[in-house]
C-alpha cells in the first residue's frame, strides 16, 4: 500500500504579516506553553506509552480512520470534537499543546481546514503531515462538485463500483489550488471538501494515511498495512450495501434536500438527485438570502421532495420553517452526520456507523425499510 505522494507539512510557509487570527493563536500558544511548563514541573507530563506514534488528526472522521489503521501502535488525538465543524473551528490551548507534541498531523486537505496554517505556526509543530485527500482523484471530485452546482443532478457513475481502485493511482492533486484556499478564508474553491462522505473516497483516504504511516514508522509498517486492508474491505462492503439499498428506491423518488452542500459525493455515487440545500454553501455557517429560501421552497414542491434533512452540526430552525412552508417533513430529530461523527454511544461515533445511520435515516424518510447491513459492519 504505497501512497501516491507524501509531504512534509505544506502549511508551514513563513508569513511576513500576521493576521488577527494568527495573533490570537499566538496568545493561545503562550497559554499552551505555560500549561506545559506547569505540567512538567509537577512531574505530570504526558508521555506516549511504549514509544507509540503521536498523531493529531483534524476531523472526527480522520481520527477514526487513524484509530482503525493505527490500532495500539498510535496515540491519536482529534482536534475537532463530536458535533464540531471545521468551517468554524478555533483550536484551544490544549489543542495547540497536543499539536506541538505530535509526531504526525493528519489533515483532510482539499481546502477544508482553513484554521490549520495558523495553528501549526502557533503550536510549533515540526513533524510529518499526511494529507488524506491526496489519496483520491481531486480532478474527479472537482467535476462532481461542478456537476451538482450546475445541474442540481448527481449523475451516478456505474463504473465507480466495478473494479475501480479507490486509491486512484495518479490523483490529480492541484498544489496551487490548495495554497489558494489557505489565503481565501472559507472559500473552498472548485472542490467540495467533504470528500469522506463517499465510502470509495474514504477508502482512498485510508490508503493514503496507511501508506504514509508505514513510511514514517517502518518498524510497524506491516501492522498499518494489515489493519488498513481489513478496514478497506469493510468500506467496500459498506459501499455495496448502500448501493443495494438505494437501488430499491424509484429513481423519481431519489431527490434530496440537505442542510448545506455536504453530501455531493455520496449523492453522486448512489444516483441521488440534489434539489438544493438550506445553506447555499459548502459551509454550515453561511446565511441564505430570502430569494434563495423562496427558490428552495419552490424546488421542493416542483421536484416532489419528501423530506428536508439537517446535518448534526446545524440548527434545525430554518429547516423547520422551510419544510413547513413547502409542506414536507423535516428530519431533524435523527440528524445526518456529515461534518462530524456522533458523540460516544450515539450509534454514529465511527465512520461506518455514521454512514449506515445516514443511509437508514434517508431511506426511512422516503418510506423504504433498509435491509440489515452485513454483520461485519455492525457494532
Amino acid at each position: 500500500m504505497t501512497p501516491t505522494r507524501s509531504t512534509r507539512s505544506p502549511f508551514r510557509s513563513p508569513k511576513s504579516v500576521k493576521s488577527p487570527k494568527s495573533a490570537a493563536y499566538a496568545v493561545l500558544a503562550l497559554a499552551a506553553g505555560a500549561s506545559l511548563a506547569l505540567t512538567s514541573c509537577s512531574g505530570g507530563a504526558a508521555e506516549s506509552d511504549g514509544g507509540t506514534l503521536k498523531v493529531v488528526a483534524t476531523t472526527t472522521q480522520l481520527t477514526d480512520f487513524v484509530a482503525q489503521i493505527g490500532g495500539d501502535d498510535v496515540d491519536v488525538t482529534g482536534l475537532l470534537p463530536a458535533g464540531g465543524s471545521a468551517h468554524s473551528f478555533d483550536p484551544s490551548p490544549a489543542d495547540l499543546l497536543a499539536l506541538g507534541e505530535a509526531d504526525v498531523l493528519v489533515v483532510n486537505g482539499a481546502g477544508l481546514e482553513t484554521f490549520i496554517d495558523d495553528a501549526v505556526d502557533a503550536s510549533g509543530f515540526d513533524g510529518e503531515t499526511i494529507t488524506a485527500s491526496e489519496g483520491i482523484d481531486l480532478d474527479e471530485a472537482k467535476a462532481i462538485t461542478a456537476e451538482i452546482a450546475e445541474g442540481g443532478e448527481a449523475v451516478h457513475d456505474e463504473h465507480a463500483h466495478e473494479g475501480e481502485d479507490p486509491a486512484h493511482e495518479e490523483p490529480g492533486h492541484d498544489e496551487h489550488a490548495e495554497e489558494g484556499h489557505a489565503e481565501e478564508g472559507h472559500d473552498h474553491g472548485d472542490v467540495n471538501p467533504h470528500i469522506w462522505t463517499s465510502p470509495r473516497y474514504a477508502e482512498g483516504m485510508v490508503t493514503m494515511i496507511a501508506g504514509d504511516l508505514a513510511r514514517i514508522d517502518p518498524e510497524r509498517a506491516e501492522g498499518y498495512t494489515e489493519r488498513a486492508d481489513a478496514y478497506a474491505a469493510k468500506l467496500d462492503e459498506l459501499d455495496a450495501w448502500i448501493a443495494a439499498q438505494f437501488e430499491r428506491v424509484p429513481e423519481a423518488d431519489r431527490v434530496l434536500v440537505s442542510g448545506h452542500d455536504s453530501l455531493s459525493y455520496y449523492l453522486h455515487d448512489y444516483g441521488i438527485a440534489f434539489a438544493g440545500s438550506i445553506l447555499p454553501s459548502f459551509e454550515d455557517n453561511a446565511q441564505p438570502s430570502a430569494a434563495e429560501v423562496d427558490a428552495l421552497v419552490q424546488a421542493i414542491r416542483d421536484r416532489g421532495v419528501k423530506a428536508v434533512f439537517v446535518e448534526s452540526s446545524m440548527s434545525p430552525k430554518l429547516a423547520q420553517t422551510i419544510a413547513q412552508e413547502a409542506g414536507v417533513e423535516v428530519v431533524d430529530a435523527e440528524t445526518l452526520y456529515a461534518d462530524s461523527l456522533g458523540a460516544p454511544d450515539s450509534g454514529a461515533d465511527t465512520y461506518i456507523d455514521a454512514t449506515v445511520h445516514n443511509t437508514t435515516v434517508i431511506l426511512e424518510a422516503w418510506g423504504v425499510d433498509p435491509e440489515e447491513p452485513p454483520a461485519t459492519l455492525q457494532g
